[in-house]
């Protein structure tokens, strides 16, 4: 039997839009495949999968290609906890927060960085609006992430400032994106390509909380030389970290892990300890403190 390989561009209702070669297929699921119990999605948008060609024109998904990396959350179902695949096989994850109006939420780009860095998904910090701020004002809010290894861009989407640079960063990639609400994240996509944001916001109102509510999921395809895509998910906002314990907490930090093996204790916390090596940095002025403030406030339950 002869196949063709395609990604997983949009899901609804049992049917899935596969991108192949600059075409697209809309293709079902082999039968094989929702045999026995679930406790997952099957298949995802950004799934590498391998089809036949119907009769029809149609395609029949006949192998589900491993997944390199997901994006998933827990969804408590009657039947049990089911694990709900948001995106499957991102390049990066694309943190959108603005300098000003509103103000930016640290602890939540914090925890965002936690969950891309537990998926081992590169992430890239967007710092918007920088045209509500002084150069040096959206530096003090943003430049410490920069410090410590994340990829940083600063961008006005009025001013139409890194703009050139983050369709740079975007091209060729399968990115998905996230941040709070107002942070200008349409308004950006559609400075890089018009009407991209509408499209993707659109999709993003369809929650699903009825019975008979069709749910979409879908990714867009990025106009360029080599293309790319982009994917919203405001899913992302309820991620818990749910498969992260408290002591493990520290790793997920890049300025405290390398610390780590200096401290005295080997199940230092890094709250009161005595010579700590993260305490240590933090008064020598290593540390950030909010960074430290968004440790300790999840180390102890309360990220809010």
């Amino acid at each position: 039997m002869q196949t063709e390989r395609g990604i997983v561009i949009r899901l609804q209702s049992g049917f899935y839009t596969l991108a192949v070669d600059g075409s697209q297929v809309v293709a079902r699921l082999r039968g094989k495949f929702k045999q026995g119990r679930r406790t997952g999605d099957i298949l995802a948008v950004g799934d590498w999968v391998q089809f036949s060609r119907q009769n029809d024109g149609s395609g029949m998904i006949e192998v589900i290609e491993q997944r390199q990396r997901q994006l998933s959350r827990l969804s408590p179902t009657p039947g049990g906890t089911f694990e709900q695949i948001i995106i499957a096989n991102p390049d990066q994850a694309v943190f959108v927060f603005s300098c000003a109006e509103p103000i930016p939420r640290m602890r939540m780009l914090d925890r965002f960085l936690i969950i891309a860095e537990e998926r081992d998904i590169p992430a890239l910090i967007v710092a918007n609006k920088t045209d509500l701020v002084s150069r040096k004002k959206s530096r003090e809010l943003f430049g410490h992430y920069l410090e410590i290894g994340y990829e940083l861009i600063y961008t006005s989407a009025k001013k139409k400032s890194g703009i050139s640079k983050l369709k740079k960063l975007l091209n060729g990639k399968v990115s998905v994106l996230a941040g709070p609400s107002g942070t200008g994240k349409s308004s950006l996509l559609n400075v890089i390509q018009p009407d991209l944001g509408l499209h993707v916001s659109e999709v993003s109102r369809v929650t699903g909380k009825g019975r008979h509510t069709t749910v979409v999921r879908e990714m867009f395809l990025l106009e360029g030389k080599d293309n790319g895509y982009i994917a919203d998910t405001p899913g992302l906002k309820a991620l818990a970290l749910w498969d992260i314990e408290p002591e493990e907490l520290d790793g997920y930090f890049p300025e405290l892990a390398d610390l780590v093996p200096n401290c005295k204790y080997n199940n230092c916390t890094h709250l009161q300890e005595p010579e700590c090596a993260v305490l240590e940095a933090l008064e020598s002025g290593r540390i950030h403190p909010e960074r430290y403030e968004s440790y300790v406030r999840l180390r102890l339950g309360d990220d809010e």
